[in-house]
């Protein structure tokens, strides 16, 4: 690939992201179910401070479904930076962002009130009818603090 065309898919995967943690916090959920493949492998195991199997999931309608419930009642704020993307061939891209967020809960709805979490999203990124879409997304965590 030439470079301008590796600059453009970039910048295209960069705007696919900032739309990812856009729709999250304004609960968007149509929205966030586009930035994905249909068939997007999702794994949050180790997003909450303990490993959870069922954070493993296929289909981006099934992680939505199951994320947006959980979400709905919180205010969130999710931040992304210094993306390393590496883009392998027009079709094929893959990033890691550094990431942080934090998570305002009403009382009653989690057994916490604030999480603020740090960490990186490890993504596969798949170029489909022109556009840029997260196949796979998994996140680590550094660190989580909760009160």
């Amino acid at each position: 690939m030439e470079t301008a065309a590796k600059l453009l898919a970039i910048e295209e995967i960069k705007a696919l992201k900032a739309r990812y943690f856009r729709c999250m916090d304004t609960k968007d959920w149509k929205g966030l179910e586009d930035v994905f493949t249909p068939d997007v492998t999702t794994d949050f195991r180790d997003s909450t401070g303990e490993r959870n199997e069922a954070m493993l999931m296929q289909g981006a309608a099934h992680y939505v479904a199951m994320l947006s419930p959980i979400l709905q009642p919180l205010s969130t704020v999710h931040h992304g930076h210094t993306p390393e993307i590496n883009v392998i061939s027009p079709i094929e891209a893959k990033g890691i962002w550094a990431m942080e967020d934090k998570l305002w809960a009403p009382e009653g709805a989690m057994p916490w009130k604030f999480m603020h979490g740090y960490g990186h999203y490890h993504e596969v990124y798949d170029k489909n009818s022109g556009r840029w879409l997260i196949k796979s997304i998994r996140l680590t965590r550094l660190r989580v603090d909760i009160a």
